[in-house]
Formats: C-alpha cells, sequence, structure tokens
C-alpha cells in the first residue's frame, strides 16, 4: 500500500522503532502542511493510506471525495475532532483510533513555561549573547499563588510540582474537579472572579470541547495582577479570540507563555503574539518528545500492517470497513 504521513515536522515517523516492518509498503513522509482543501486533495490523490499526526490536519467531506483511493485514515492521537467521520463512514474509509495521550510531557513543558518567563530565561540568554549581564530581576516561586484551571490529569500534575515548590495551590473548574481540588487539599476561592484576582500563575488546563471555547473571557484576564503570568499548553481556543493579545498590550496580566494557537502551524514569525515582549511563545512542544512519537507511530503502524492483513483493529467507524466503493465519490 502507498502511505501517506502528513506533518511529520521532524521525520520522526522514520525514526520509530517498528519502521522496518513497513518495508512491504511505499511511505512518503510530509514535514510541511497543507490547510487548502484542494491542494491538500491533490497531494493525497494516489494514496492508499493516510496517517494524520495528532490533529495537525483536517480531513472533511470535501477533501475526501477527491480521494477514492484512500481506504484507511490513521489516527496517532485520540482526538477526533479535525475528521469528518460520518463522510468517512459513507465514504468507506476506516478510521483507526490513535494511541492514548499521556499527560507527563505537557505538564513538564508547563513548568518549563512558568519557570523560563518568572525567570525571565530566554530574555537573558539572548542578552548574555549580545554582551550584556543580568538586565532583569525574576521571581521566585516560593510563597507565588498558582492557580490550576482545570484539576485532570495535567493539572494535577502542575499542582503536585507547585507544592514542591512552596507555592500556595489553588483551583476553579466544574464542580467536580472543585470537589477533587478540595478533597486533594488545594484551596477553592470562594468566586470565579476571585480565582482570577489572586493567581500570580495561572494555568491552563480544561477539555477543549465547543463547550468551552472562549472559557477565558477578557474580564477574566483584566482581573488579573500585572504581576501575574498566564501559562497555556492547552488549546488556543480556551481563551476568547484576540483577548489575550489586548489583556497584554493592557498590562493584564503582565506576562503570558504560550504553546498553542488557533491556526497551526505559525510559520514566518506571523503571529501578534510573536510581537510583543511579554509573551513567551514555543511551537505547540507539549507532546512533541521522543517517547510520544515512538508511542503514536509505532500504535499506527500496528494498525496499518493489521489492515493490510485483512484483520483490522481498533476501527472506530467499522461501517465503513467493506464499504469502499469509488462510484460514491
Amino acid at each position: 500500500m502507498k502511505i501517506a504521513i502528513l506533518d511529520d515536522y521532524h521525520y520522526a515517523f522514520r525514526g520509530v522503532s517498528g519502521y522496518s516492518r513497513m518495508q512491504d509498503h511505499d511511505v512518503v513522509a510530509f514535514r510541511d502542511s497543507i490547510k487548502n482543501p484542494g491542494a491538500l486533495a491533490v497531494r493525497l490523490k494516489d494514496f492508499d493510506v493516510v496517517v494524520l499526526t495528532q490533529q495537525r490536519t483536517s480531513l472533511r467531506r470535501v477533501v475526501l471525495e477527491k480521494l477514492p483511493g484512500l481506504r484507511l485514515i490513521v489516527q496517532s492521537g485520540g482526538h477526533r475532532d479535525h475528521l469528518d467521520v460520518a463522510a468517512c463512514t459513507q465514504l468507506g474509509i476506516a478510521i483507526a483510533g490513535g494511541a492514548p495521550g499521556q499527560s507527563y510531557s505537557t505538564a513538564e513543558l508547563t513548568w518549563g513555561l512558568i519557570i523560563a518567563s518568572m525567570r525571565h530565561i530566554p530574555h537573558e540568554a539572548r542578552q548574555l549573547q549580545q554582551g550584556v549581564w543580568q538586565s532583569t530581576a525574576g521571581s521566585e516561586m516560593r510563597g507565588k499563588t498558582l492557580g490550576i484551571y482545570g484539576l485532570g490529569k495535567i493539572g494535577s500534575k502542575v499542582a503536585h510540582v507547585g507544592q514542591a515548590f512552596d507555592m500556595k495551590v489553588m483551583c476553579w473548574g466544574r464542580a467536580e474537579g472543585r470537589a477533587r481540588a478540595r478533597a486533594a487539599g488545594y484551596h477553592v476561592p470562594a468566586s470565579r472572579e476571585a480565582f482570577f484576582e489572586s493567581a500570580d500563575v495561572l494555568s491552563l488546563h480544561i477539555h477543549y470541547y465547543p463547550e468551552t471555547r472562549g472559557i477565558v473571557t477578557a474580564d477574566d484576564l483584566a482581573r488579573m495582577k500585572p504581576s501575574a503570568h498566564l501559562i497555556n499548553t492547552g488549546r488556543a481556543g480556551l481563551i476568547a479570540a484576540g483577548a489575550l493579545v489586548e489583556a497584554l498590550r493592557k498590562g493584564r496580566p503582565g506576562y503570558a507563555a504560550v504553546d498553542v494557537y488557533e491556526d497551526e502551524p505559525v510559520v514566518g514569525g506571523d503571529h501578534p503574539l510573536l510581537k510583543l515582549p511579554n509573551a513567551l511563545c514555543t511551537p505547540h512542544l507539549g507532546y512533541a518528545v521522543s517517547e510520544s512519537y515512538e508511542r503514536f507511530y509505532n500504535t499506527a503502524i500496528d494498525h496499518i500492517l493489521a489492515f493490510a492483513a485483512g484483520i483490522p483493529v481498533n476501527i472506530i467507524n467499522p461501517e465503513a470497513l467493506g464499504q469502499h466503493n469509488d462510484a460514491k465519490r
């Protein structure tokens, strides 16, 4: 089979331990992203299988209908909102679910961003390269209030590390999340307003659903301290469109460190946050570690080989199996 690996920015697919198992198949990895549906359809028109790297490319009906040879889409993660599952099923394109994500690497990056922003590490490193010795005074974490919005798997790990730094951990979220926070011994403020007003560091770890889109509003940000740091390693859409850039320009919060953007990848330095001196921006590194790629892509290889052998596994739309029919397109 001819297999396309999309958005493999560092050609990680060829480096995983199971890649040699693909020797009987024609594998083409693409490092660049194509957003235009027509151009994407042209790229994929000759492939039997497409492997999606996380949610980097969206496949909708307008593209799928132009791919008569496509038989299988393989996920590398657990998300599905970038796929038109109904169209795939109607067109006889099976979808193999991906390996579940893990919280460790994103929690670790969150702390990397917190420390880097509070101690001005990127700025001071650049200054030192230019011959300048110590140009800013950072802030220590001990005694500061760490706000966790969403005490799930990642938020819980971030909170635990906050305790190790002798920070005061405060949580907000849905009622059940607040109950878990109280049970864990974390402070739950009297109101959402108090949560935003009292945080020295506020980290977003809310699950991203249609109902949580824009859950952090401009009014929320305006309540934050001028000295506060907002950290977002979750999803850009959790914050109302344009609200963070405007808030940083106004100085509340005083600083933000973000790893996620509404439209990815961000190339050519074309994003307003990159122009702000009080924003630290990284290119969605939360899960981008070799251990994640090893897990994601080896699971994808298992699914491809099972499908090729006629024993497909972990198919989320089994109705599509055996329904492949070029005449439908």
